[in-house]
Order: C-alpha cells, then sequence, then structure tokens
C-alpha cells in the first residue's frame, strides 16, 4: 500500500486510469539503469525520480564541462570538472529522497552490464555514441530487459522501444547492423538544442512509465487480450524539431539478425 503522503505526493498520476495505485507502487518498487547522463539523462533521470521510480542507477564516467550547461539542466558551473554520474546523483537523493539514486562513476561496459542487468526492470539509452549503444543492445537482449533507446543531433531526435521479453521484437541492431555502420552523428559533430534533447528525454519518460506501470507491449500493438498498447515495439519514433513533425517507421525482427535473431 501506499503511504498517506505519497498518495497526496502522486495524486495526479493515481488518478489515471492507466496508472492507479497499483501502478504507483509499481514504480515505487521499480529498479531503472540510465546509461549516459548529458543532455537526454538529465531531464529522464528528473522525470523519473519525480514521478516516484524506487532506485535509479546513473552510468557515466565523463566528467562536467562548460559546454555541457546550455543542455544537461542539472548541472551549474560549480559542477565543472565532476563524474556527471555522481553530481546528478547527489542532487536527485536530495530533491527527490522517495528516490534512491545511485551513481556509477564509470563508462559501461560488459562487466557493469552483466552485474546491473540482472538487477534491472528496465533499462534506458541515453548514451552518445555508437560502441556504447551495441553494448546495451547486446546486454538487454542477453538478459532479456526492456530497452528505452533515444538519440538527438541538431534539430532531429530518435526514439526505440525494444523489449527482448517479446519474441516478435526487433532490436537496435536490426535497425542499424553493425556491418552496416550505423550514423556516427552526435553533437560534438553536428551540434544539438537543449530543447530537442528534452522532447526526446520526455518520450523516453514516458515509454519508461508505461513499461513499469504495466502497459504491455507486442509487436502488433495488441495485448494479449486483445486491447491496443499504450507503448509499442518494433516502432522508430523520429522528430524533426524545424518542422515539429513526429514519423513513425514500422520496423520487423530480422531473422538473421545476429544479436536477436536467434532469440525464441
Amino acid at each position: 500500500m501506499l503511504t498517506t503522503q505519497e498518495q497526496l505526493k502522486y495524486s495526479r498520476q493515481i488518478m489515471m486510469d492507466k496508472i492507479g495505485e497499483q501502478g504507483q507502487i509499481a514504480l515505487r518498487n521499480a529498479k531503472v539503469l540510465i546509461v549516459g547522463v548529458g543532455g537526454l539523462g538529465n531531464p529522464v533521470s528528473l522525470y523519473l525520480a519525480a514521478a516516484g521510480v524506487g532506485t535509479l542507477y546513473l552510468a557515466d564516467g565523463d566528467t562536467i564541462e562548460l559546454s555541457n550547461l546550455p543542455r544537461q539542466i542539472q548541472f551549474s558551473e560549480q559542477d565543472i570538472n565532476q563524474n556527471k554520474a555522481d553530481v546528478a546523483a547527489e542532487k536527485l537523493n536530495t530533491q527527490f529522497p522517495d528516490s534512491h539514486t545511485e551513481a556509477i562513476d564509470d563508462m559501461l561496459n560488459q562487466e557493469l552490464c552483466d552485474y546491473y542487468l540482472p538487477q534491472v526492470d528496465l533499462v534506458l539509452d541515453c548514451s552518445d555514441n555508437i560502441k556504447t549503444r551495441y553494448l546495451i543492445n547486446q546486454a538487454c537482449v542477453t538478459h532479456k530487459v526492456p530497452l528505452v533507446i533515444g538519440a538527438a543531433t541538431g534539430f532531429d531526435g530518435q526514439q526505440l522501444v525494444v523489449d527482448p521479453r517479446d519474441k516478435n521484437s526487433a532490436c537496435y541492431h536490426c535497425l542499424f547492423p553493425a556491418s552496416m555502420k550505423a550514423p556516427t552523428n552526435n553533437c560534438q559533430t553536428s551540434g544539438i538544442l537543449g530543447p530537442v534533447l528534452a522532447i526526446i528525454a520526455g518520450m523516453q519518460a514516458l515509454q519508461a512509465i508505461k513499461l513499469l506501470t504495466g502497459s504491455g507491449i507486442s509487436g502488433n500493438g495488441t495485448s494479449d487480450n486483445g486491447k491496443q498498447n499504450n507503448a509499442q515495439i518494433n516502432q522508430l519514433n523520429l522528430f524533426d524539431g524545424l518542422s515539429n513533425q513526429w514519423q513513425q517507421f514500422n520496423m520487423k525482427k530480422q531473422k538473421n539478425c545476429t544479436v536477436c535473431g536467434g532469440l525464441k
């Protein structure tokens, strides 16, 4: 059961039919790994902590630089040269005491993936490099942990849900096989606007909350009881910040995918 204080604090979420008290309890019990505490990881962690997610793990080995500040909204000039995960965790623990945030002040590697993924209910990829993205995708498929991917450069952003628990779910490698060399543009090469990151991060947080509160996901967008789901796998969402338009593209699991193709 929720405490009286929790019922009051999260009342606007609890009154929603798709969440309710059971959904709020699910958020309180959830453990989420956020990989990357930059332009996406900053707002994502704020929204999830504010929503009442019980445990957040923040993984990032980078330190804060002056050029980060226009879009990495948790940080200030006083935080420069400090580790991003450490600073964000300290601030989130102070601002949102209901949520415990733990810093992983190192770049995610295979060893860390194998340690943390069995402990968490969901992973959010907020990283900004392809090597890490492939690593996370592979690890989530291996450990059958849902993954919410976000990326943004310039005025453009993209978001994708991968759910290895569903045998029909495509993965990131299905979309961008390593042999085809996925796009390598990032904010260092193409620039970025903070509001674009906020939009993609908001979508990631929304998908995460729907997953954690029990919105079923399947390859055809319907749950086992035939009802339409509120979040979907196999759908690449693209945002164009110049035209203010979203586009959705359907994907298919690739049977010959070297990452998820052999899963049953």
